[in-house]
C-alpha cells in the first residue's frame, strides 16, 4: 500500500513539474510502468482501465478541437465583442456578462475548452480597454474560476463528469436532469461570490470606442455559420445518445471531423494560400498527450485500488451515509474536493468512483454520492493550482502573456471563492435529490 501511494505521489509530481518538457502523458506512463514492474497493477488491468476512460478522453479531445477551430474562425471573439458592447461601458455589467459567457462556453466545450478560449479573449479585451492590473486580475481569476464552477450541467462539460457518469451507468439525459439545475445554482452563487470578492477592483466605466466592431472578428464566414449548426446538432445528438446507447465521443468526434473537413476545404482544392484556419497546426496542437495521460495516470490510481486504499474511502463513505442524505452529500462532496485539490481531480474522480461503487446504501444515497463526487471534483480543484489540468493550462496561458500569479496568492483567493460555492451547490444537490426520490 505504501509503495502504491509513493508511486502515485511521484507520478503526480512529474505530471505537475514536467521536468525538461516531459509531457503529462509520458510522466503518467513512467509511473504506470513502475507500477506494472512492481506488480502494483497487472497487464490485465490495462483493458479494464481503458474501458473506463476512453470515451471521456476522446470526447475531451474532440471538444477542444471543435473549440479551437471555431475560435480560429472568430466565433468566440465575435461573441466577446458583442458582450463588451452590450455592457454599454459599465465595468460591473461587463464583469457579469463575461462570467455568463464563460459559463456557456464551459457547459458546451468543457472546462479545458473554456480556459483555452476565454482566457486569451479576456486578456485581449482588457488590454484594449486599458484596465489596470487589479482589474485584470479580477476578470482573469473570474474567467478561470467559472470555467470549472460552470462545468457541471452536461456529461461533456468536464472530463470528470464523463468518467463518473459512465462508471455509474448514468446516461446523458438522466445526468442533465439533475445537474442542469445544480449548475444554474453554481453559476448564480459563483457570480455573487466573485462580484463580492472583486467589487472594489472592477472599474466603474470604460470606453466602448476602444473596441473593434464584432463583425471584424469573423475570419471565416462559412465556418462561423457552420459552427452554430454544429452546436445545435451536437445537443440533439447528446440528447439522443442515451436512448440509442451512442458513446458521447462518437457524436463529438463526428462533429469535429465535419469541422475539420470544412476548415480544410481550401487545401483539398489546391488553394492552400486562401486557407484561413491553420487546420494542420490545430490538429497537431490538440491535447493528444491527454490520451496517454488518461490511461497511465488511471493505471496508477487503479494500483491504489488494488492495494486497498480506495477501500478505506469506501469505508468512510459508508459510515457517513448512516447520517442521512444531507450529511452524505456534504461529506462526500467536501472529501472529494479536498482530494481533488491535493491529488488533482482526474485521479480523484476515478478513486471516488471506484470507492462509491463498493458502498452499500439506498438508491438515493448512492446517487447523492455519485453527483457529490462530480461536484467535489469539479469545484474542489479551484482551491489549489494543481487541482486540475484546466488550472495548470490556465496558468500556462497567463505565463505566456507575462502575467504571473503565485501559488500562495492563488491559494488565498481560491479557497475563499471555492468554499462558499461548494457548500451552496452541495446543499442544492441534496434539495434536488430529495425532490426526485
Amino acid at each position: 500500500m505504501i509503495i502504491a501511494l509513493l508511486i502515485f505521489l511521484a507520478t503526480l509530481a512529474l505530471v505537475i513539474v514536467q521536468p525538461r518538457g516531459l509531457g503529462i502523458g509520458t510522466a503518467a506512463w513512467l509511473g504506470a510502468g513502475v507500477a506494472l514492474l512492481l506488480g502494483i497493477v497487472s497487464w490485465h488491468d490495462i483493458p479494464v482501465v481503458w474501458d473506463i476512460v476512453w470515451d471521456a478522453t476522446f470526447t475531451l479531445i474532440a471538444l477542444i478541437l471543435i473549440s479551437l477551430i471555431l475560435d480560429a474562425a472568430g466565433l468566440f471573439e465575435w461573441a466577446a465583442l458583442h458582450i463588451a458592447r452590450r455592457a454599454q461601458g459599465s465595468g460591473s455589467r461587463l464583469f457579469i456578462l463575461i462570467i455568463l459567457l464563460g459559463a456557456v462556453i464551459a457547459a458546451l466545450f468543457a472546462n479545458d475548452g473554456a480556459v483555452l478560449i476565454l482566457t486569451p479573449l479576456v486578456i485581449e479585451i482588457l488590454h484594449a480597454l486599458r484596465f489596470n492590473p487589479k482589474a485584470m486580475l479580477a476578470f482573469i481569476m473570474s474567467a478561470g474560476f467559472i470555467a470549472d464552477s460552470a462545468s457541471l450541467p452536461f456529461k461533456i462539460s468536464n472530463l470528470v463528469n464523463i468518467i463518473a457518469a459512465n462508471y455509474a451507468g448514468i446516461g446523458f439525459n438522466d445526468y442533465a436532469i439533475v445537474m442542469v439545475w445544480v449548475n444554474l445554482l453554481s453559476v448564480a452563487v459563483s457570480m455573487l461570490v466573485l462580484y463580492w470578492y472583486f467589487r472594489k477592483d472592477i472599474p466603474p466605466r470604460y470606453e466602448i470606442h476602444e473596441l473593434s466592431p464584432p463583425q471584424d472578428a469573423i475570419r471565416d464566414p462559412l465556418m462561423f455559420r457552420a459552427g452554430w449548426f454544429i452546436l445545435v446538432a451536437l445537443m440533439i445528438g447528446y440528447l439522443l445518445s442515451q436512448r440509442w446507447h451512442i458513446p458521447t465521443s462518437l457524436i463529438t468526434g463526428a462533429a469535429a471531423l465535419i469541422l475539420v473537413l470544412l476548415a480544410a476545404r481550401e487545401h483539398f482544392s489546391g488553394r492552400q494560400e486562401r486557407a484561413v484556419i491553420p487546420i494542420g497546426t490545430l490538429i497537431r496542437g490538440a491535447p493528444w498527450q491527454v490520451v496517454i495521460f488518461s490511461l497511465g495516470m488511471y493505471l496508477v490510481v487503479y494500483g491504489l485500488r488494488n492495494q486497498g486504499i480506495t477501500g478505506e474511502l469506501t469505508r468512510v463513505l459508508t459510515e457517513v451515509s448512516h447520517a442521512g442524505l444531507l450529511v452524505t452529500t456534504l461529506a462526500t462532496g467536501f472529501i472529494m474536493a479536498v482530494l481533488s485539490a491535493i491529488m488533482n481531480n482526474l485521479p480523484a474522480v476515478l478513486a471516488g468512483s471506484l470507492a462509491i461503487a463498493q458502498t452499500h446504501t439506498s438508491p438515493v444515497l448512492h446517487q447523492a454520492m455519485i453527483y457529490a463526487n462530480v461536484i467535489g471534483c469539479d469545484l474542489g480543484p479551484k482551491i489549489t493550482p494543481i487541482g486540475s489540468l484546466a488550472t495548470l493550462l490556465w496558468l500556462h496561458i497567463l505565463a505566456q502573456r507575462d502575467i504571473r500569479i503565485g501559488w500562495g496568492q492563488y491559494f488565498r483567493i481560491g479557497i475563499v471563492l471555492t468554499i462558499p460555492v461548494l457548500l451552496a451547490v452541495l446543499l442544492g444537490l441534496a434539495g434536488i435529490l430529495s425532490l426526485f426520490y
